[in-house]
């Protein structure tokens, strides 16, 4: 993978550079020896003692207690500036951003298991894809333009990163889309018309370029496969992420940058969020320890050992919440009483491995009646050595993969009645989406899914045997799928619920991790809005986003260590 760009300076932290002063809400610089507004709230993690953790190497980081924190505030006071709730990509690239780019003096992350990314951000429940909207062929050029921006601050986050560091978060490999057959690739050529003018790095490969790229692809036994292919390619671009250690990353660089001055990163890994309710300008909320699996028992750190300290208090008060749990926000949402209008379908993916067959990722052409990803394959970035293959689609009453126990909470997102039935109804008859279903069903049986899987995946690979494919026990997640009751359709992006000022839910499947630093500059800049904090927004920019096309990239200086 490359590195950063040659003789890039080192980045100083973000305390070395003063921040614009804040605007008031009428836009005018408060005159000196005057407080913005909110000033007095908005120190209120920053006048306390900072309880940062210490450096440790591990980035699984244990329950953080501050005893200077009591279990109830003072009315009018607060116990932290911003609560995130879920410790996913999500959750902690908006932690990454509110903790580099502005000057909030306190912020709280709250994860039910014990460990980070261990629900769709894990390294094994996803693609492990950055979708650019290049080889998505279920994209319109509309949405491809705008999932390409986003997708785009990952490469450029990665970049600020220590080479090291780097190299377990995001991979740089050759990806393609292919089209089989007379039909297929007439789309394809008429796609990369359309799209190469705002995708320069876009190549148009026939036969034996696509064999030049994936042998295995084009060529069996030496010779091109009969029927005709097509494919576009990016020979070299940042194209695969480990979900899980860019997670990590995140919030390893939050607590650099909340080191410093008296600035406070809390921390709480197996609690969960009971209850939030309004309290004035603030937001009570209630938490408790997680006695699910994977959470850790007594506030034990990530190795086992006993924490010190004080219990963490079991009552917050915060003057933000931001909820972005993938289905479980929806849940959470639910039960406070917002988002009733939405019903959630959970599809889980299932993969299989094959040795080593592929180069780089290839996709195939999605079918645009099917509201599911087209079967692709991919090298594994964390099994070397093996390409995944898929993914399948099973509509499975769970919001955890594997968490049986999880069914219940299914059973609550459902919310069942004649809106959703009439959603199923239509879905059941597209004849298309209903063979989809059932096919993908029998792929999960024991002597007949792998022979039936072996047909789809020799659209990639023709010369796959059946003694190549093996099950991938373990991997594969839940994408939460919603449906809308009010307008009886299935909606195939995220949806963002406003319950209250302050107060928001994210339900993000894929593209989710894709567009986690887009998603969470959207909540930084409301945040920015209401809290009145002061927000570097140049130099966000300058870091993170890419500049508009043809333009030159900014130089930007690797994170100090």
């Amino acid at each position: 993978m490359e590195g950063a760009a040659p003789g890039a300076p080192r980045r100083e932290a973000l305390a070395a550079q003063p921040l614009p002063e804040p605007q008031s809400r009428t836009g005018r610089v408060p005159p000196a020896g005057q407080a913005p507004q909110d000033r007095r709230m908005r120190q209120c993690g920053a006048r306390r003692r900072n309880a940062l953790t210490p450096h440790r190497p591990s980035v699984q980081l244990p329950l953080q207690t501050d005893p200077a924190l009591p279990g109830r505030s003072e009315p009018g006071d607060c116990d932290t500036d911003v609560l995130i709730v879920g410790g996913g990509v999500c959750g902690t690239a908006l932690l990454f951003e509110l903790a580099r780019y502005t000057d909030l003096g306190s912020l709280t992350l709250v994860e039910r298991y014990g460990r980070l990314a261990q629900v769709n951000s894990k390294a094994s429940s996803n693609s492990q894809t950055i979708h650019c909207g290049d080889i998505e062929t279920n994209y319109t050029l509309e949405k491809a333009l705008s999932v390409q921006r986003t997708a785009a601050m990952i490469g450029r986050y990665a970049d600020l990163l220590e080479p090291l560091v780097r190299d377990r978060c995001v991979f740089r490999t050759p990806k393609l889309v292919l089209a089989v057959g007379e039909a297929e690739c007439r789309l394809l050529r008429e796609r990369f018309s359309l799209f190469s003018p705002h995708f320069p790095a876009m190549e148009l490969l026939e036969a034996e370029q696509i064999a030049a790229w994936e042998p295995r692809v084009a060529l069996i036994a030496g010779e091109l496969r009969p029927e005709p292919i097509l494919a576009i390619g990016i020979r070299h671009s940042p194209t695969a992420v480990d979900y899980e250690a860019l997670t990590a990353s995140f919030v390893e660089e939050a607590r650099r940058e909340m080191s410093s001055g008296r600035r406070r990163l809390d921390l709480r890994l197996s609690t969960l969020v009971r209850r939030i309710e309004p309290e004035g300008e603030l937001f009570r909320v209630e938490l408790e320890p997680s006695t699910g699996p994977g959470s850790l028992p007594g506030g034990a750190g990530p190795g086992g050992e006993a924490s010190t300290g004080e219990p963490p208090p079991t009552v917050l008060r915060a003057r933000h919440v931001v909820v972005a749990a993938g289905a479980h926000s929806l849940l959470l949402a639910q039960r406070l009483g917002f988002g009733l209008e939405y019903s959630c379908l959970p599809v889980a993916g299932s993969f299989y491995f094959t040795p080593d067959l592929l180069n780089g990722k290839v996709y195939t052409v999605q079918n645009d009646r099917l509201p599911f990803a087209a079967i692709h394959g991919d090298p594994d970035v964390r099994a070397p050595g093996q390409t995944r293959f898929g993914p399948t689609a099973l509509l499975l009453p769970l919001l955890e993969r594997y968490r049986p126990s999880s069914f219940w909470d299914f059973l609550k997102v459902l919310r069942l009645d004649r809106a959703v039935l009439a959603v199923l109804w239509q879905l059941f008859g597209v004849a298309d989406i209903r063979n989809y279903i059932l096919r993908n069903l029998l792929f999960e049986l024991p002597w007949l899914g792998r022979r039936l899987f072996l047909a789809d995946a020799r659209k990639i690979v023709p010369s796959l045997q059946l003694s190549d494919l093996r099950p991938a026990r373990g991997y594969g997640g839940i994408r939460p799928q919603l449906i809308d009751r009010r307008s009886r359709r299935l909606l195939l992006g995220e949806i963002r619920i406003e319950a209250l000022p302050g107060l928001s839910f994210n339900v993000t499947p894929s593209p989710g991790g894709t567009c986690c630093l887009g998603n969470a500059l959207r909540d930084l800049e409301t945040i920015v809005a209401r809290l009145g904090c002061r927000f570097d927004r140049e130099r966000l920019e300058r870091e993170l986003l890419p500049p508009p096309s043809g333009g030159v990239p900014a130089v930007s200086e690797p994170m100090a260590a």
